[in-house]
């Protein structure tokens, strides 16, 4: 039987009229704590009148440990609901065993069941019968621990550095989440219905073949050799834009074919909108480097217009 002085808010003859039955815990051959508690089994809950752990035993885990020993014992027998009235010393308590004021019982099925009392607030807790409560701290400490790994093994795997964003510099106004380099593999997936582009539907292998077999197309160009990459040790190769004597935008943000290549082999393009930025940024600069007269700009007019209509298939 709790100690009056334990519960100072109920009146000390309460306990013989309403406990049927009592939990108590025990420690060096002594009591230290007890929930008191009344069964309605038609009713499909049980009232907690009282629930106490002595004042020199308190803040060391007993509350929870009984509470948790009771409501195994409630699963067993079928009864899934506790109600309570808690003072404002209770509440903090019971908030932590799982208790609500957002009660899931209808009130016929505990109104004249339970004592009310002034100043107090009813509770209720709902238990779930696929939990073992005496088994529940252990159980999500070990959960913590997994997610944890996880969490570190994702973090290994995810500190790669990718290169900034350049796509914006040629005229691209908006870019997909998913398409920035790493997001994917972070696991993000976008559910916004404002991206409808044709990726969405596409796997990643299917994007990489598309981009492969329009970038081949591109190098094989009779218009294509302004845009191949720039070396200095071979004669034979014409001027690029690329070229280290060219001082413009072009020398700021280069670009060629060769980088392209390297970039679609690494994965880097997981959008095809990004792909046809590096691409337009080839155009770009070589009409910045070379007058509008130049073999090379004309080159640029030319497979620019064979790049438009190729990419527009993925595109459109």
């Amino acid at each position: 039987m709790p100690r009056s002085e334990e519960r100072p808010n109920k009146g000390k003859k309460l306990p013989t009229l309403l406990i049927h039955k009592c939990l108590v815990l025990v420690k060096d051959n002594r009591v230290i704590g007890g929930i008191c508690f009344h069964m309605f089994p038609s009713q499909g809950f049980s009232e907690i009148v009282f629930c106490a752990v002595s004042s020199n035993e308190q803040v060391k885990g007993y509350g929870t440990h009984m509470m948790n020993y009771l409501k195994d014992y409630h699963v067993r027998n079928g009864t899934l609901h506790f109600l309570t009235y808690a003072d404002e010393y209770a509440t903090g308590y019971f908030k932590k065993q799982g208790f609500s004021t957002q009660i899931n019982l209808t009130k016929s099925a505990y109104h004249g069941y339970i004592k009310e009392y002034e100043g107090a607030t009813l509770m209720g807790c709902e238990l779930n019968p696929n939990i073992i409560y005496t088994e529940l701290s252990s159980i999500l400490k070990k959960q913590k621990e997994v997610l944890k790994k996880i969490v570190e093994r994702r973090q290994d795997e995810l500190g790669k550095c990718y290169p900034g964003l350049t796509c914006f510099r040629d005229g691209i106004r908006q870019i997909p989440i998913e398409s920035i380099p790493g997001v994917r593999e972070a696991g993000y997936r976008c559910t916004s219905e404002d991206y409808k582009f044709v990726e969405d539907n596409m796997d990643p292998e299917s994007l990489y073949t598309h981009l492969r077999g329009i970038l081949n197309q591109l190098k094989t160009h009779p218009s294509a050799w302004p845009f191949q990459k720039y070396s200095p040790a071979s004669s034979s190769l014409p001027p690029t834009v690329l070229s280290p004597s060219i001082s413009s935008p072009a020398g700021r943000y280069p670009m060629d074919l060769k980088m392209i290549s390297e970039r679609l082999k690494a994965r880097y393009y997981s959008h095809v909108y990004l792909f046809k930025a590096d691409v337009m940024r080839l155009f770009a600069n070589c009409r910045e480097a070379f007058s509008t007269d130049s073999e090379q700009v004309k080159c640029a007019d030319q497979l620019q217009a064979y790049f438009e209509k190729k990419i527009i298939d993925i595109t459109k």
